[in-house]
């Protein structure tokens, strides 16, 4: 298993992470043996969602005698009234959510605790001035929380959370088709089969944005959806028009900037393994550009996926992050400290580049490498 940095945490979570959605099988009997899975192979952070008090009882009997091996991503605000799950925005009502959930999980402390379900930007001015978002400060005073963080699916809202500085944790929904939809309030509308019925071409600018924020800004993203609820996986289901593999979906939202890890949801130990396998595929398994380029419904064209195809350069420039950092320094109109320090490191500049554009020929997105290399090396001086 692979580690990252969980932004400015100082987390390393496990590149491949766990979802909930399947601890509630069988009884909760999944529970235990995904935990064991997970334990087995190396992945050290979950997220938990979900309120329902049987999951999180089976949650805490799974961390019993291994808690310290876990990284534990669990949701203020998601609990469980009437005997039905609730997201609320009342404080009261959150605290004996967040008590009676720490209790069931026998445990004194979250790693991370998740602000649960922002979408809306009059959400989070509720979430900022109704009392949530200082309650999650004093979890966090108080050593119960902790990180705070947020979940959410809409790029605008997700922005305004980041760049307020109070959340250092971004729990996101990151697919190849997600990417191109814009901002919405409705979350229902990033998946809606209209919205697909066009050609929809590049990554939207806001989602871009987004990712490159978190990365400048040190907001780890971990993320959600990867497979798009599974309709992704399945050619008559994917809003693409055709499937892709587990590997890919993954490789693609590890290529993101600031993305941490995956949270994988499986439904078996099967499904589970089938994730894993990523750490052990090959550069052919994981390679989603050839994929993307025959989508009969989305294309990207002249926008580089840093999917690694332009390689092998002659000068031995890694064209992928040279373009990366270029793009985290164009999108903040200047060079942040932390962009300059990753591109300094580098083996190989941009100024190496002879532009003989043998990458180019290589490219399946037809992105202008070239000049993309021309302004890296005025942007950063080499």
């Amino acid at each position: 298993m692979k580690y990252r940095e969980l932004g400015s945490t100082g987390l390393k979570v496990s590149e491949i992470g766990m979802g909930c959605e399947g601890f509630a099988e069988d009884g909760c009997r999944m529970t235990k043996t995904l935990f064991d899975l997970a334990e087995a192979r190396g992945v050290n952070y979950f997220d938990l969602y979900t309120s329902n008090p049987d999951v999180r009882r089976a949650v805490g009997d799974a961390l019993a005698g291994r808690r310290e091996k876990f990284y534990i991503q669990s949701h203020i605000c998601s609990i469980w009234q009437d005997g039905q799950y609730k997201r609320t925005r009342d404080v009261a009502e959150a605290r004996a959510g967040f008590d009676e959930m720490m209790k069931l999980l026998r445990t004194d402390y979250l790693d991370v605790g998740m602000i649960h379900y922002c979408d809306a930007l009059s959400d989070w001015e509720e979430i900022e001035k109704g009392g949530v978002l200082d309650y999650a400060k004093e979890l966090k005073a108080a050593g119960r929380v902790r990180h705070i963080g947020l979940s959410s699916h809409n790029p605008e809202v997700a922005l305004k959370a980041v760049e307020s500085g109070a959340v250092e944790v971004l729990m996101f929904s990151v697919n190849p088709c997600y990417d191109l939809q814009p901002a919405s309030e409705d979350v229902e509308e990033i998946w809606a089969a209209k919205n697909y019925e066009g050609e929809l071409t590049n990554m939207d600018p806001e989602r871009q944005r987004l990712y490159e924020t978190c990365q400048r800004l040190g907001v780890g993203i971990t993320v959600m959806k990867c497979f798009g609820g599974g309709d992704l996986l399945d050619a008559k289901l994917s809003p693409a028009g055709a499937a892709l593999s587990v590997n890919q979906c993954i490789h693609y939202a590890l290529t993101r900037p600031a993305v941490a890890t995956v949270l994988a949801g499986a439904h078996s130990a099967e499904q589970f393994l089938t994730s894993l396998a990523y750490e052990d595929a090959g550069e052919a398994e994981r390679d989603y550009a050839a994929a993307f380029a025959k989508f009969p419904r989305i294309r990207w064209q002249g926008h580089c996926m840093y999917c690694s195809h332009c390689a092998p350069c002659p000068q031995k420039i890694s064209v992928a992050d040279v373009t990366k950092f270029l793009h985290l320094a164009e999108a903040q109109k200047g060079v942040p400290e932390t962009v300059r320090e990753h591109y300094a490191v580098l083996p190989h500049h941009a100024e190496e580049c002879v532009q003989c554009g043998v990458c180019e020929t290589r490219c399946p997105f037809g992105v202008d490498v070239r000049a993309n290399m021309r302004r890296a090396k005025e942007v950063f001086g080499y």
